[in-house]
């Protein structure tokens, strides 16, 4: 469960090289005449103009990041993946750093200092990172080309003829980004730097599921079905015969080299070992991953002791709401009359997706009760793509596109409907939708007055922080009254805190997969199927998983700290209106943030 990012290629923002061509000679010229406008404008337009030529090159060299947020003029293009672009980006990561180096901080008023501080924070990062050959990760079981390229293009406006050529030619380029991951796959493995073999095995299947022998049966071509009326007649039939004519020709080849590589050479070939410390140069690779996802400074073995804290005390949670409900036996025992009494379960999709839809609709209007501000942009509930399904989590929620009329989505998952519990339902909806992701991650885009980088970058730890947080808000807002979905929320909880057990277990401390599925099955009442999922989940994306707890936990204790100092004057409204008002930020500066609040609320 995490909002998806899912078409802003991880390869390129640690990527970049030795060849720079012409697009990368004019972004180095304009970050130097940044640097150059050196007494004859403010500081604070200076770093403006900074922000807004980095923003540039962000969306030039990541074309589906733009078309994620609704961009105009990019749905033609694709992230490049050649060795020279790579080498390019490579090159050009430190130069904002340069920039910034020219820009005195002190002459800024207040707002752009923060903004100062953020963007220094996530460059120095990024030029961290730049020591990972994080570009041969280009796939694994829940992201990459077999996956994304189906779900950008559900993304692209198709209403018109023009937004179809988008389309077509989108499709045309497909190809040449297929053969350019080929080669990045082939060098990984040389390198050693791929995912582990076990968590690959379904994703020569997931490409297969793109290209049907009927075109129009490819999720790829999903924009050329059902075509609009503004559409119709002579170019509706040119437009469909020529994606069925690439397709055929170019696109389904593709998919089958690549289907066909990873079969015989890539799958049999990638490491055994789980860790991220068994990658060259691992152990820093995990370090880098953990203070970049939790934006903390905690270490793997600190984080650990957290987890298992966590895990002691829900668990004693779990046991009085075990009580509640009657049941007799011992907690794991309850965990097996939870997960597989067929009371818990569905067995019709469109039920499932009804509940779900359900549930979202009874959060709406207690929305108001704890928040002053919501968002405009509206949301949906749909299912997770059918060839998509099997590897993916419980659910996800991608953001809305305010510009291309594009809604958000909370996706759920509607495969093997006997491993979906009703009690799971409510503190999933609550996190993906709202007040979770949607409420946040909408108000985040709407805030017209930061700059692109903050309003529609992100803090993992914030971000997913906030939606675990989200889930416990639950009460407040009139759901778990029925003792089975209180345990539901409960199993939730359990379900971060293992995660930082677990994690760390397996990337630092010498965990197996095995050990760490034992461990989540013994503190969980989640099925099997999905806690197998989950640890695949943590091994390919190491220290993501951690940024829940860790943000929940600050969350709360921001929380308790104002309604302790405040008293009769805390306004939970108020309060949350403050955590959100400026996007997604770093955990240090949220606490920083939280309290200047509470010392202004004071002296009001």
């Amino acid at each position: 469960m995490r909002s998806k990012l899912r078409f802003f290629p991880a390869a390129w923002v640690f990527l970049a090289v030795f060849v720079v061509s012409a697009r990368a000679d004019n972004f180095a010229a304009r970050y130097q005449a940044v640097v150059e406008t050196k007494g004859t404008a403010t500081e604070a337009a200076r770093l403006h103009e900074l922000f807004k030529v980095d923003w540039a090159y962000t969306i030039d060299v990541a074309p589906e990041f733009a078309t994620y947020l609704g961009v105009p003029g990019y749905d033609r293009k694709w992230t490049d993946l050649s060795p020279a672009a790579i080498a390019e980006r490579r090159a050009l990561t430190g130069r904002p750093l340069q920039v910034l180096a020219s820009i005195d901080r002190s002459q800024l008023p207040p707002l752009d200092q923060i903004n100062f501080d953020l963007f220094k924070r996530q460059a120095e990062e990024a030029l961290e990172g730049v020591r990972f050959p994080t570009e041969y990760y280009q796939l694994t079981q829940l992201n990459g080309i077999q996956q994304d390229a189906a779900q950008l293009f559900s993304m692209m406006p198709s209403q018109t003829a023009a937004q179809l050529e988008n389309h077509l030619a989108r499709l045309e380029a497909l190809p040449v980004v297929v053969d350019q991951v080929i080669a990045l796959l082939q060098e990984g493995l040389k390198r050693g730097v791929t995912p582990p073999q076990i968590t690959l095995r379904d994703v020569a299947q997931q490409v297969r599921n793109q290209i049907p022998e009927d075109a129009f049966k490819s999720p790829l071509l999903q924009g050329f079905n059902d075509l609009p009326a503004t559409v119709a007649g002579e170019p509706s039939t040119q437009l469909r015969a020529a994606a069925a004519k690439v397709y055929t020709a170019t696109v389904r080849p593709a998919f089958q080299r690549l289907e066909q590589f990873l079969t015989t050479q890539y799958l049999p070939g990638a490491r055994r070992p789980i860790a991220a410390t068994a990658l060259p140069d691992g152990a820093a690779f995990y370090a880098w991953r953990i203070k970049t996802q939790t934006s903390t400074d905690l270490t793997a073995r600190q984080i650990h002791e957290i987890g298992l804290a966590e895990v002691k005390r829900i668990r004693a949670e779990m046991e009085m709401i075990k009580a509640k409900t009657g049941f007799k036996g011992p907690l794991p025992e309850f965990f097996t009359y939870l997960q597989t009494d067929p009371k818990f379960f569905f067995t019709d999709k469109e039920d499932l997706m009804r509940a779900y839809r359900d549930i979202a609709k009874r959060a709406d209007p207690q929305l108001m009760k704890l928040f002053k501000t919501l968002p405009r942009t509206p949301y949906g509930v749909i299912p997770v793509p059918a060839y998509a399904e099997k590897s993916q989590t419980t659910a996800y929620y991608n953001p809305g596109a305010a510009d291309t009329g594009r809604p958000g989505y909370f996706y759920a998952n509607t495969y093997a409907l006997e491993t979906r519990p009703k009690w799971e339902m409510q503190p999933l909806t609550l996190h993906e939708a709202v007040p979770g992701h949607h409420l946040q991650i909408s108000l985040a885009q709407e805030l017209g007055d930061l700059p692109d980088f903050r309003r529609y970058g992100g803090y993992t730890a914030f971000v997913e922080g906030w939606g675990l947080y989200a889930e416990s808000l639950g009460e407040e807002m009139g759901f778990y009254t029925d003792p089975y979905d209180k345990f539901g929320q409960l199993t939730y909880e359990m379900w971060r805190a293992v995660r930082l057990v677990v994690d760390t277990g397996m990337h630092a401390l010498g965990w197996s997969r095995a050990q760490a599925i034992e461990y989540f099955k013994a503190n969980s009442s989640k099925p099997e199927h999905d806690i197998v999922v989950e640890i695949d989940r943590y091994i390919v994306w190491p220290g993501q998983a951690l940024a829940y707890k860790l943000g929940e936990l600050k969350i709360k204790e921001l929380r308790a700290y104002a309604t302790q100092e405040l008293g009769k004057k805390f306004d939970v409204r108020l309060f949350h209106d403050e955590v959100l008002k400026n996007g997604a930020v770093p955990l240090s500066v949220l606490e920083s943030q939280i309290k200047a609040w509470v010392a202004a609320q004071k002296k009001g």
